[in-house]
Formats: structure tokens, sequence, C-alpha cells
């Protein structure tokens, strides 16, 4: 059976400030999903939050980019920002940066990751979900479960991986792509994969199936919007077992806090914490930065689960390490490299305050 899922999230109102999704909002989601559901638009669905990100996960057999499906989460999300208008939640709305529906939701504002394949006798998939930080998070962690050894034992001892996998690398400032074959071509990748803020993995491929691996979300809502209006606050779906990474190979990499860009006010370097859903409440300096992983088996395009992954004392010590990081760059306060670079600040006020003051600078 081929079957199409696809992520789509968007921020419609934080609760409270940018820490949470009210449970109102989501509920209001709920019940537009189930209407869709029953008139045979979705095969299923799955509402749920991080941070204060509506996370919209879907099942159908209407392909990537539909315009239906893509309607349906942008009319989803309208619906919530009148809830959240309602409740006076912060930001309400702010993800959604057009006046109407235009046939797609990108570069509309919410994130997309979607993949369409034909289901596996046994079709496990992971959902990573993130808030408080930027489409590039993923680029380590990915890394990590498709090329390296280290990581993925899987990719030395599996022959149905050992060949390895495709990566598709997108210039999110120039809108260009580029596929690289791993691990041939691991250091001309890593070159670019080492600057998030530009480069973001887009989705990863088996290479000798072609199948695909891996989706993510590369949207940056200040292109879009050409003001900071809030961090993307990327999605990932990766498929596993099989031809693809364990589901442990692939959470492994979060063992480690991977730094990353966000946190308050999206002008921050901090550490990406793996949590249960429970947890992925931004609240400490708006942050730090949280990320959550949603396991689900797939019968025929309905979602068995969610399983809440990170919800597991094996990451205890990732959470501790994440909040020692925490405390040694918040010492820094406005210093970089907590503070991002100024060149990374163009959508602050720092382009206002370099112009007002460039008159004043002398040369030496």
């Amino acid at each position: 059976m081929e079957v199409t899922l696809s992520v789509i999230k968007a921020d419609v109102g934080g609760y409270v400030g940018h820490s949470s999704s009210h449970p109102d909002v989501l509920q209001k989601a709920r019940e537009c999903m189930e209407r869709a559901k029953k008139q045979g638009l979705l095969i299923d669905y799955y509402v749920t939050a991080c941070g204060d990100d509506a996370q919209l996960i879907m099942t159908h057999q209407k392909g990537e980019d539909d315009e239906q499906i893509h309607k349906l989460a942008w009319d989803t999300f309208v619906e919530c920002t009148k809830v959240a208008k309602k409740l006076k939640l912060h930001g309400a709305g702010q993800d959604l940066l057009a006046d109407a529906f235009s046939g797609n939701v990108r570069g509309m504002g919410p994130g997309v990751a979607e993949m369409q394949f034909e289901e596996r006798k046994a079709e496990t998939v992971v959902i990573f979900m993130a808030d408080k930080t930027a489409s590039g998070a993923w680029n380590l962690p990915l890394y990590k479960i498709f090329a390296d050894p280290f990581n993925t034992i899987g990719l030395v001892i599996a022959s149905n991986m050992h060949s390895g996998f495709i990566f598709e690398v997108e210039d999110v400032l120039e809108a260009k792509k580029i596929k690289f074959n791993a691990p041939e071509e691991i250091y001309d990748m890593l070159v670019f994969l080492g600057s998030p803020s530009r480069y973001a993995i887009t989705k990863v491929f088996h290479k000798e199936s072609g199948e695909i691996a891996a989706s993510c979300s590369t949207q940056r809502l200040a292109l879009i919007a050409g003001r900071y209006v809030g961090k993307d606050d990327p999605v990932c779906i990766v498929r596993s077992q099989s031809k693809f990474p364990a589901v442990g190979e692939m959470l492994e990499p979060f063992a480690s806090p991977n730094i990353v860009q966000g946190w308050m006010r999206g002008s921050h370097h901090g550490p990406l914490m793996p949590v249960s859903f429970h947890d992925a409440r931004a609240t400490r300096f708006d942050g730090p930065p949280r990320v959550i992983a949603a396991g689900f088996q797939l019968a025929k395009g309905k979602l068995i689960g969610a399983n809440d992954l990170f919800d597991d004392p094996a990451f205890d010590e990732a959470r501790h390490q994440a909040n020692l990081i925490a405390d040694f760059l918040r010492r820094m306060g406005p210093f970089e490299p907590h503070r991002l670079p100024l060149e990374q600040m163009e959508y602050s006020n720092t382009p206002e305050v370099v112009k007002r003051l460039a008159p004043r600078f002398q040369s030496v």
C-alpha cells in the first residue's frame, strides 16, 4: 500500500508567552482532523505540540504537496488561531504569514515535512519535532544516523545498509539544493552541513533502493516574512528498521546535546534538550531548545502510537548535560558565542543600530 505521511506545524499562539500550547487550541485541531478523516481525506491523524507549536501528523494517499492536504492544514491553523485570539494567547497566528491560502503552505509560514512510500510489512517511523531552534538543527543528528558508523553500527555490519545513503542538502538562502553520496563524499558534504544556519538537510535516501529514508522541514520564517517572527521549529520524519537505521541508532545522537541556534528571541546558541512530550515546554530563557520523538508503526496508513521515545531515563544524562551547557552559555549574556554573530541577526534591531551609529565611526 502506498501512503503519504505529512507533518505540518505552526505556532498559532503560545501559552504562557512562547512556552507551550493551550489544550483548547489542540482540541480544535483534533476536531478539524477528525472531520477530514470522516470525509475520507485522511486515513489517520495525530495531533500534538512541541512547545508553542501545534503539530499535525497526517496519513493519506494524495501524495506530497497535495493542495487538499495543505489547505486542510492551513484551514486548521486558521481555526486554531481563532481559539488562540479568543483566549488572548501570545503571538496568535504568528506563523500564518499570508492572508489566504494559495495552493500550498510552503512559503506561507507553516513548516512541512512529507514523504510518500510503499508501506512495508512492518513500517516503523520516528517523527522528531523541535521548538526554539532553526531548520539546520537536524544536520548533526542526521549525519550521525545515516553516515557515522560510531553511531550507527548497521552501516558496518548490516549488508542492506553497507553501501550508504544519499543526502539532499539545501542552501536555504539561495534556494538551491545538491545531493551527496555517503560515505564517498562525506568530507565534501561536511563543508556544508557544518554551517546549519545556511545549509540544511532536506531528505535522505537509501542508496541501493532509492527509497526515501528521511524528510525535514527547511522553511525559514525570517526569510519568508522579511523580519523576525519566531524560530523555524523544524520537524523531521525518519523511517526505521530493516534497510534503515534501527530506532536505537536514530535516538543515539540525542544522547549528547547538540548546540543549535534559537533560544531567546531566536538570537542565541543553546543545547538541544531531548525531552518527553510532557516536558516539551520551553520556559528557561524561552528554552533551552527542546526536541521530542514520536514513534509510530503504520498499519495500512493507520498511525499506531505515539510512543514517547525520549520519555526514558536513558536520556537523563543528556538532559543534565544540556542544563550544564545552558548554565555555561547563559553566563556569557549578550556576548558571542552565546548570542549569534551580528551577520546572523539581520532580523533583529541590530541593522538599525549599526546604521544609526555608522557616522560616528572614524578611520583608524
